[in-house]
């Protein structure tokens, strides 16, 4: 009698821990079978200097100091094909150690380097992350790195940049705006120029294309009336929309001449894609939120924007670019 009660009481105790990591397992965590073939995996939601950004003392980001909100990574897709194992990086970010390290962790396959990475524009929140890659860290060899053309002279002209390429630890990759390149049998991805303030380099945004979804990812741009193309449009060619969110309004930064910094205030969006159909609006995801964007830190605001019809980019989240 003890031996069998000490074996259905192992047995209960094996079944409770089984149980309890199914129950617990994260549905966009490591070695998940449930994951598609091919999609988008969201590294990070924050403007370039990420949440908190350094030396804010405002109510937005003593919320964090507090230990009442989660840290934000500064806006990074990831490009994932599971059937061929490869990753593909949009932006090196100035966190890209632990966006590496999160990408990782979640894969449903062993990665130990990206594919290549593939850069927007030269400001810091997109590319300053190159520096990982160097002798100084990583030491890779001949990482591919996609940029547009003034884009490729800024990093071959300056350095730290420049060591980079001397030392063949990336390999730079041309693209040219509205040219297809193929990242395997799978995934292709496509530049788009922006307008935006392009003191070292033009700006781009990416379609990204699977075999059954297509994703837009424009992080960055003025004003939509400023573009030359219909971002209407544009949505209705796509499944999802990541497009700039960076402020919520233009009392944000009462300090700043905002028009210096231009970017679609949130406000400003709602009202431009207010005739949009629910469908259409649904495919919006607004990225890249200043610290000062109640987006990245207040739920009352993400449901205000939900209820409206739009999302909000989520760290962490799968967006699948096939139906596998």
């Amino acid at each position: 009698m003890p031996y069998r009660l000490l074996f259905f009481l192992l047995l209960a105790i094996v079944a409770d821990s089984v149980f309890g990591m199914t129950q617990n397992k994260d549905l966009t965590g490591s070695r998940n079978d449930s994951l598609p073939e091919q999609y988008i995996y969201v590294l990070g939601i924050a403007q370039d200097a990420g949440y908190p950004q350094t030396g804010c003392k405002k109510s937005c980001c003593q919320r964090y100091w507090k230990g009442n909100q989660k840290m934000k990574s500064p806006v990074c897709l990831a490009i994932v094909d599971a059937e061929t194992e490869e990753v593909w990086m949009i932006e090196a970010s100035p966190d890209i150690k632990s966006q590496l390290q999160q990408l990782q962790a979640h894969l449903p396959f062993t990665m130990e380097n990206p594919k290549g990475i593939l850069l927007t524009h030269a400001h810091i929140g997109h590319y300053v992350g190159l520096t990982q890659i160097g002798r100084e860290v990583m030491g890779l060899d001949k990482l591919p790195v996609f940029a547009m053309p003034r884009m490729s002279e800024f990093l071959r002209h300056n350095g730290p940049w420049s060591q980079l390429i001397t030392l063949e630890n990336i390999a730079l990759q041309g693209l040219r705006a509205d040219s297809i390149v193929y990242l395997n049998d799978n995934l292709h991805i496509t530049p788009f120029l922006v307008p935006h303030r392009d003191e070292y380099s033009e700006t781009v945004g990416f379609r990204i294309s699977g075999p059954d979804k297509e994703v837009v990812f424009i992080p960055d741009i003025d004003k939509w009336e400023k573009w030359d193309r219909s971002i209407i449009d544009l949505i209705a060619g796509t499944d999802y929309a990541f497009i700039d969110g960076t402020f919520y309004d233009g009392d944000e930064l009462p300090n700043r001449n905002m028009a210096e910094i231009p970017h679609p205030f949130i406000t400003e969006s709602i009202a431009y894609f207010s005739k949009l159909n629910n469908q259409e609006k649904e495919k919006i995801h607004f990225i890249h939120f200043n610290h000062t964007n109640p987006l990245i830190w207040d739920e009352q605001s993400r449901t205000f924007l939900r209820e409206l019809g739009f999302n909000v980019a989520e760290e962490n989240k799968v967006y699948p670019l096939s139906l596998k």
